[in-house]
């Protein structure tokens, strides 16, 4: 087994939003990856700079942040010839790693609009470099940049930042300082290709958290009203945990809820709904273990939520 860090670069519309091709807003136009053997060394490496086919121009933001021109993109090859060329370099039993989930999610999307996902197969489990970064070392899940780690790690910055391999040496150097118990325990799912059925749906234990990926819905609605969905169950003891505060929108992507069970106290669950690029739904709901500060600070959310609801209910009233 092999570890593939990789990083992709790519451009976007250069006239703006509304006339880019929805199907493909970012197209990758560099793909730079390190390959690790199964105890963590850099035993090979992949560059590939990619022709582009839909936008020809570059994006000031990518010719400013990435330093290419539109000359050397031209030398490159084809996207098809060069993401098989990828694949086939990383091999069959790979684990994926990148900094960040953008990379993964692009990749398949980019596949996907030159009819090639058959390649990757989905929902992709993986391990999410910036997220191992910040659970270790800053104790939560961060955001920080490359950069930022880097240095925080006082790491040798002899290559430019935002070139592909340049990026995939970075992570690949940082992953290697993760523990690796610690690395496996805390895998990450990719779903851009998610679940279609119910048999398909993704239930899965970490530490302190359960995380269930639901299959597709047509609607919001539906995907709430589903028992799967809306169920709290402990995932210490697989006892049901009764809730406390059933699930409440807290926008239009997000619901929370407050459960308790008698063995292992509160769970805050929290359900984000996802649109896939056909515009159906689905739900990835984690149920996280929280001492009793943490369930009065929900407890205080939805009543602050009411307080406001009924607020601009009033004003509407009001108006009329």
């Amino acid at each position: 087994m092999n570890y593939i860090v990789f990083d992709l670069e790519w451009n976007q519309c250069p006239y703006g939003k509304e006339k880019e091709n929805k199907k493909l807003p970012f197209e990758i136009i560099e793909i730079g990856a390190v390959k690790l053997d199964e105890n963590r060394n850099i035993v090979d490496s992949f560059q590939e700079i990619i022709k582009p086919v839909v936008y020809h121009r570059l994006h000031f933001r990518t010719k400013e942040i990435l330093g290419i021109t539109s000359n050397r993109l031209e030398e490159g090859i084809p996207f098809k010839a060069a993401v098989k060329k990828f694949l086939e370099w990383c091999g069959t039993d790979v684990k994926f790693c990148t900094w960040g989930s953008a990379d993964l999610v692009e990749l398949q999307r980019n596949l996907k609009y030159y009819r090639m996902l058959f390649l990757l197969k989905g929902p992709v489990f993986y391990y999410d470099v910036q997220k191992l970064f910040g659970l270790i070392y800053e104790n939560e899940k961060t955001t920080r940049s490359l950069e930022y780690a880097i240095d925080f790690l006082k790491m040798d910055k002899g290559d430019t930042f935002h070139q592909a391999l340049n990026d995939a040496h970075y992570t690949a150097e940082i992953l290697k300082k993760i523990p690796e118990n610690f690395m496996k325990r805390n895998y990450s799912i990719d779903c851009y290709q998610n679940p279609k059925n119910k048999d398909s749906e993704i239930y899965t234990v970490f530490k302190d958290y359960s995380k269930f990926i639901s299959r597709e819905f047509s609607s919001k609605e539906e995907a709430m009203m589903d028992k799967e969905v809306t169920k709290t169950q402990c995932f210490l003891c697989k006892r049901t945990a009764k809730k406390k505060i059933r699930w409440f929108s807290v926008n239009p992507k997000s619901h929370l809820c407050l459960a308790y069970c008698p063995e292992h106290g509160y769970f805050k669950g929290k359900a984000r709904i996802k649109k896939t690029d056909e515009g159906k739904y689905y739900v990835v709901k984690t149920l996280k273990r929280i001492d009793e500060a943490e369930a009065s600070e929900i407890r205080e959310k939805r009543e602050a939520l009411r307080k406001k609801r009924r607020m601009k209910r009033h004003q509407e009233k009001k108006k009329k």
